[in-house]
């Protein structure tokens, strides 16, 4: 086996001291590394729309959940629903919350979409 000068010619970084382990796909550190993360499906399936008010100090909250989309996709439908009901909303844990009692705007947008969406709660 021929010897070389460096490391350089062995191949990919597999670890640095700046930023511990990398990617073998993207070459990011793996805290930065989102390739498995884009083709994970979040939700289930069975859309529910729910009002919500517990621990947000009395404050009402729409929750959509069951989406069966990856995080990229479940943001660009999140946007659009925030657009279609003129309020502010954020995606957390694979679940759109969209800011005050929007169950019914939200029910006919997502039945456009073409999703089998259901009202949950009471």
């Amino acid at each position: 086996m021929k010897k070389t000068g460096s490391f350089a010619a062995l191949g990919s970084l597999v670890y640095s001291t700046d930023a511990g382990r990398h990617c073998p796909e993207c070459g990011q550190p793996l805290e930065a590394c989102c390739c498995a993360e884009d083709d994970v499906l979040l939700g289930d399936g069975n859309v529910r729309v729910r009002r919500e008010s517990k621990g947000r100090g009395g404050k009402v909250v729409t929750l959509v959940t069951g989406l069966p989309l990856n995080a990229g996709q479940l943001k660009d439908v999140a946007r659009q629903l925030k657009q279609a009901c003129g309020v502010g909303g954020a995606v957390k844990d694979g679940v759109v919350e969209i800011q005050g009692d929007q169950v019914d705007k939200i029910l006919p947008w997502l039945a456009g979409q073409g999703y089998k969406a259901k009202k949950a709660g009471g």
